[in-house]
């Protein structure tokens, strides 16, 4: 199981990287946020049924324990070693924006709700709306309703900026 796992992880880390740099600006929360993703999974692997994509699965508990642990910030989350196995971690550093748009793309994310950004990770990466429905637990309609609306302040956002920078 364990082996599997690890694989597993290995095979799918972008998807705990985007939810770091997502969720973190500054490299170390970034580092301790990952550690806390791998940990919540390999806690629910053992009940992991297989009814959807792993990357599905992956992207749901890795945004659960996001959300979870930035509405919670008081409380420090708990530590463990899962095990002696080491993970293929890169330098997170090459996942940051190169790019001036993009870089006005993350602040405008930035100033959504942790709920609106994990929709608009997911949308970004092309998700459909069934699959953001499983993802976030809301129903397809609801999604799409959704990203209208966050478009629209994200557009309002980057506008402002723009208007700013002038």
């Amino acid at each position: 199981m364990e082996k599997v796992f690890i694989e597993m992880i290995n095979e799918h880390r972008g998807i705990i990287y985007k939810v770091c740099n997502l969720y973190c600006l500054e490299k170390e929360y970034k580092k301790d946020l990952f550690q806390e993703i791998v940990l919540q999974l390999w806690k629910a692997f053992p009940s992991f049924r297989n009814e959807s994509q792993r990357s599905t699965w992956m992207y749901r508990v890795a945004l659960n324990t996001a959300i979870t642990i930035f509405r919670k910030e008081s409380k420090a989350p708990e530590r463990r070693s899962i095990s002696d196995a080491e993970f293929e971690i890169p330098d997170m550093d090459s996942f940051e924006d190169q790019h001036e748009q993009m870089g006005l793309l993350k602040q405008a994310i930035n100033t959504l709700t942790q709920i609106e950004k994990a929709i608009i990770l997911l949308y970004l990466e092309e998700k459909s709306y069934e699959e953001i429905s499983e993802i976030i637990g809301i129903t397809k309609t609801n999604v799409g309703v959704k990203i209208n609306r966050i478009k629209i302040k994200l557009e309002k956002v980057i506008k402002s900026d723009r208007y700013e920078l002038r």
